[in-house]
This record gives C-alpha cells, structure tokens and sequence, in this order.
C-alpha cells in the first residue's frame, strides 16, 4: 500500500515536470499556460492507459465476477489516490493560469483564487472527492474479499480519456478542423458510450449471469448502498455525455463557408 501510494505520488508530478520541461525546449514560443495545460493532458492520458491495462488485466484474469481476485485490483486504487489528489491540484493550476492570461487571476493560493476554481470545476472536483472519500474504503475495505471483476470494469471506464485530451490538444494545436480532429471526435464517443455508460448496464449483466437470474432481478440482489454509488457514479457520466453529442453536432452539422470570390 505505502509503497504504491509514494510511486504514484513521485510518478505523476515527475511524468508532469519532465513534460513541462520537454515542450520549454520543444515550442519555446508557447505560453507558461499552454505548456502546463497540455503537460497535464498528456500525464492524464498516461495514467487512462494504466488504469485501462490494469482494468483488462483484472477482468480476463477473473472468472468468477465475485470471488476471483487479482493483486492489481486492490493495489492500483492507491495509484488511483495519487492521481486524483495530484490532478485536484493540476486543475488548479490550469484555472489559474487561464484567469492570469485573460487578466481575471487573484493572487495565487489566495483563498479568492481556490473559491474561484472550486466554483468553475466544482463538478469535477466533486466527482474526485468522491472516488477519494467514498469510492476508495469500499474498494479496499468495505468491500471484503469480493468484486475485483467490478474493480477492474471502473478502471476501464478511464478508455476514452487518452482521446478526449486528444482532442483538447487539437484543438490547443488549432487543429480543430482537421480530419484527425473528426476521426477522434467519433472516438471520443464511441469509448465515452462503451466505457462509462454502457459499463454499468454490463456490470449489472455480468452478475446476473453469476447469479443465474434476470437483470432486472439483480438491482434488488444486491446491497442499497451499490445501486446508489452506481447512480451516483453514471450521473456525471451522462451529463457529460450529453455535452460531448451536444458539440459533436455542432462539429459534423457544421458545413465549410463557401468561397464567394469566385
């Protein structure tokens, strides 16, 4: 566990500095902000990959969604401690270079500036309290000996990550009108839909292919407390679901202006 938890606090600002250092010397002309937003997508897309890896790991290796276990289950959820803590943190940053740069920053670290950011983000800083306060005791305690299967299908929830900070760079790149940028948007999608919302519906199967019995029996085989850390963990999800159809729309509806010069 200690040994897990210090890694990954070393590991993520360590990949985060060497990125920042390395687009100082590659893009020189950027912005202190431009070089620490994008540093921060592409430490964010390395721990989805990990998280992903690990999650594959865990659900080929369980067979019986219930009682089977997998060292990596247990342990990356400290890995997964330390990128939410450091990412609380990044996110921070980001928000307050971006005010800096429009001439809206308070003083750094001032209590102005965190009531800002907490106000801006509070969505998503909410949904990393939750994974840290509420979502960690039950994978490492509460939840006993059972349910790595169920572990590892959250850690998958984190595939369509790498391709959403893809297209945040791109779009950083001024490359938002690009094939690439519309190949990756359909991406974004297709993952966004498998992974964070048809992940529960599939869950839900999985045990009730253990238990022998319908799906829609098993919301009432199991504890209150995991249909409502489900409902609570799908919510965001479909919210920001509905705003990445919401812009894909926008991006494929949109047709090129017509050239009226000629």
């Amino acid at each position: 566990m200690w040994q897990t938890l210090a890694l990954g606090a070393l590991l993520f600002p360590a990949l985060f500095a060497a990125a920042l250092r390395s687009l100082a010397t590659l893009a020189p002309a950027w912005s202190r902000k431009d070089r620490i937003v994008l540093s921060g997508r592409l430490v964010s897309s390395i721990q989805a990959t990990m998280a992903t890896l690990s999650g594959l790991v865990v659900i080929s290796s369980c067979k019986d969604v219930v009682r089977d276990r997998h060292w990596l289950a247990q342990e990356y959820v400290w890995i997964v401690v330390s990128y939410m803590t450091y990412d609380v943190y990044i996110m921070y940053l980001c928000y307050w270079h971006k005010s800096e740069e429009k001439g809206e920053a308070q003083r750094k670290h001032s209590l102005a500036s965190i009531r800002g950011f907490l106000q801006r983000e509070r969505l998503m800083v909410t949904h990393h309290i939750f994974i840290l306060v509420i979502l960690t005791p039950v994978a490492v305690r509460l939840r006993g000996e059972q349910g790595d299967f169920f572990v590892g299908c959250i850690y998958t929830a984190e595939l369509s990550t790498p391709f959403v900070s893809l297209g945040k760079i791109l779009m950083q790149l001024n490359l938002q009108d690009s094939l690439l940028h519309k190949v990756n948007g359909i991406l974004i999608l297709a993952t966004f839909f498998l992974c964070r919302i048809l992940l529960f519906p599939y869950m839900y199967w999985a045990y009730a292919q253990h238990l022998g019995t319908p799906i829609y029996e098993v919301p009432f085989r199991i504890p209150f407390h995991c249909n409502v850390a489900n409902a609570v963990l799908i919510a965001p999800q479909l919210y920001w679901f509905f705003l990445i159809c919401r812009k894909a729309m926008r991006l494929y509806s949109s047709a090129p202006t017509p050239d009226r010069s000629r």
